[in-house]
């Protein structure tokens, strides 16, 4: 996506060779006009998929979530929640995953009311490394009997198994930009449509 690809140009950063910072504009500071934006193009791609609802894992990916859903027609969003609470039951599933960003590991859960069985579920997210966020949601829907029709995402980090990994098991996976490598002077390269 042309507009993705120049705000990664413009306003990202690298620490090291494996990390790219973008939140001045994707998941700290929000650049409204470009989410609605990446939200309407995965929506474009997922439109034939007839998603029921969008699933995503708070909190960085709601507002991509949140966008596509809206351009779906106003499809409901659900986000599986990294901490529990007090008003939390039994209904609860839930799966392990590991933050590579944080280098934390998090149980997710999701009410299982939210996700209904045999709803069609879009996930999304804002970043894909390893994908092990998306392998937990993915077991969030199969948990619940809720087929995954697709797997949008912000930035993929193609130097990081998580898109090769899915591509491979046939998901359908639609990543708006993906970040090839990080050169030696701490540039990010992009991968061209």
């Amino acid at each position: 996506m042309k507009e993705l690809n120049e705000a990664i140009r413009k306003w990202g950063k690298t620490i090291g060779k494996d990390v790219v910072k973008v939140d001045m504009f994707l998941n700290h500071r929000i650049d409204t006009a470009l989410m609605f934006r990446m939200g309407e193009e995965l929506a474009d791609h997922f439109a034939s998929a007839r998603p029921d609802l969008v699933l995503t894992v708070e909190a960085s990916g709601i507002a991509l979530a949140l966008a596509c859903a809206r351009a779906l027609g106003d499809i409901p969003v659900v986000f599986a929640k990294k901490g529990s609470t007090v008003v939390q039951n039994e209904e609860m599933v839930t799966s392990r995953v590991y933050s590579f960003t944080h280098k934390t590991e998090n149980t997710i859960r999701v009410d299982r009311r939210y996700l209904p069985e045999g709803s069609r579920v879009l996930i999304v997210d804002d970043f894909l490394a390893d994908g092990q966020a998306v392998h937990g949601m993915m077991e969030l829907c199969d948990q619940s009997g809720c087929p995954v029709c697709g797997i949008g995402i912000g930035i993929e980090k193609g130097f990081q198994p998580g898109g090769e990994t899915l591509r491979s098991q046939g998901r359908d996976l639609y990543s708006l930009a993906i970040v090839d490598h990080i050169d030696e002077k701490g540039n990010v390269c992009l991968r061209e449509n």
